[in-house]
């Protein structure tokens, strides 16, 4: 991604024909409560694999060039991506999209909640007309798995954040690792991101700096796709994207450091 991957309400506004609208939310709040103009549906279950061993993980590339071509995006389009719980779920959207190899991938900073404050909804749904959206294969893929998960462990160039919750991280957590909760990242009042020079401070003081290489993790792969759509908007460029996080590394039964 791009140091202007997040944009505000005001730059959507200004620009809603020009780009294509993406909104992860559940279809009964899409319809039912509103939504921002032009914005397509597609829900957040809607681009995780269902596969009982993957469950979470991508979706597949057939699966995903199926569930953009028909919300008519093709792979030349803008997209601005939004949810309703401070962007995590728009996040997981829009690395999905990176890792299929689309480029020009923007998060709307705030959520539903926060434009719908100031600027217009709707519940009238748009009829895209189905195209033929085509993958392409990403320059440097962000995606690690556990071999380079374990070596980063003892390397004293790179980082290992997990984004989990301070609870979740006590109870268990990949050796070395540092806590950076993703929600400490957000402002409440706004629903958007905390200054760039707030956020800096944060990532900083846990050690999370540009110089070194930075491997997130959480869970299943959601809560990291918001600090990573973070980092590269503050220029970090040397990220690891651990999908599997968590669920991998127990069921592989790696180790785990408790407080």
């Amino acid at each position: 991604m791009h140091e202007n991957v997040v944009v505000s309400a005001e730059w959507l506004a200004d620009r809603l024909d020009e780009v294509r609208v993406v909104d992860v939310r559940d279809a009964w709040e899409y319809d039912g409560i509103g939504h921002l103009p032009g914005a397509v549906n597609i829900p957040f279950d809607a681009f995780r694999s269902s596969d009982a061993d993957d469950a979470g993980m991508l979706p597949g590339v057939e699966a995903w060039e199926d569930l953009l071509g028909s919300a008519g995006i093709d792979e030349d389009d803008t997209i601005v991506a939004y949810d309703d719980m401070h962007g995590v779920f728009a996040a997981r959207f829009l690395v999905t999209a990176e890792l299929y190899g689309h480029d020009r991938l923007h998060l709307l900073d705030g959520d539903f909640s926060s434009w719908q404050r100031d600027h217009e909804t709707t519940t009238n749904a748009p009829s895209p007309d189905p195209v033929s959206y085509s993958a392409r294969d990403s320059e440097g893929t962000t995606l690690v798995g556990r071999e380079a998960v374990e070596a980063a462990i003892d390397d004293l160039d790179a980082v290992l954040v997990d984004t989990r919750d301070p609870a979740e991280f006590a109870d268990g957590h990949l050796p070395g690792a540092v806590n950076v909760d993703w929600l400490d990242l957000v402002d409440d009042e706004s629903r958007g991101l905390k200054s760039p020079d707030e956020l800096r401070e944060i990532l900083e003081s846990n050690g999370v700096i540009p110089e070194k290489r930075v491997i997130l993790y959480c869970n299943t792969a959601r809560r990291i796709s918001h600090t990573y759509v973070v980092l590269s908007s503050l220029g970090y460029d040397d990220l690891g994207f651990y999908e599997g996080s968590l669920t991998d590394w127990t069921a592989a039964d790696g180790e785990l450091e408790r407080e």
